[in-house]
């Protein structure tokens, strides 16, 4: 977690860590990064999309390069399906060109880490996001709309 935090640091994420806990506060100017996967105790992979996401609201270049695992840059279809700049330069390379306001429409969740990305994508979209297969996502993460909502998303399953 150390490597990870550290990156969100880099990038201008506000937090405190004390004892078993993370407590985030609200950031606005994200810087670009470079993301490099590794193995662990590196940048993990599980995070990458989610971490994708939040380069799209960084000002400028940001290089994401996943070496791991094959078909881990799913997401990145679905968030330009939002209006998200990414150029995919091959199967484990993807630039991402911020800011960028992301726009609600219909996607698809392929995997469980997808999944979680595209939820936060759609809570920082202006409008409506639909996202369809959601049972990748409620597999790996039991009452995620209930957990959102406690924290102030607008979020429902229909």
């Amino acid at each position: 977690m150390t490597f990870f935090l550290g990156k969100m640091k880099e990038i201008g994420v506000n937090f405190d860590v004390s004892n078993n806990e993370i407590s985030i506060k609200r950031s606005n100017n994200f810087k670009p990064a470079k993301i490099q996967v590794l193995l662990y105790p590196g940048f993990p992979t599980d995070l990458q999309p989610q971490t994708s996401v939040l380069l799209t609201q960084c000002q400028g270049k940001s290089l994401v390069h996943d070496p791991l695992y094959e078909n881990r840059f799913q997401h990145l279809h679905e968030l330009r399906k939002l209006g998200a700049d990414i150029e995919i330069t091959d199967p484990h390379r993807a630039l991402i060109f911020g800011k960028t306001e992301l726009i609600g429409n219909k996607i698809n969740a392929s995997d469980i880490r997808s999944g979680a990305a595209l939820i936060l994508a759609g809570l920082i979209s202006k409008g409506q996001t639909t996202i369809e297969n959601i049972s990748q996502i409620e597999r790996g993460h039991e009452n995620i709309e209930e957990k959102l909502k406690k924290l102030g998303a607008k979020i429902e399953k229909i």
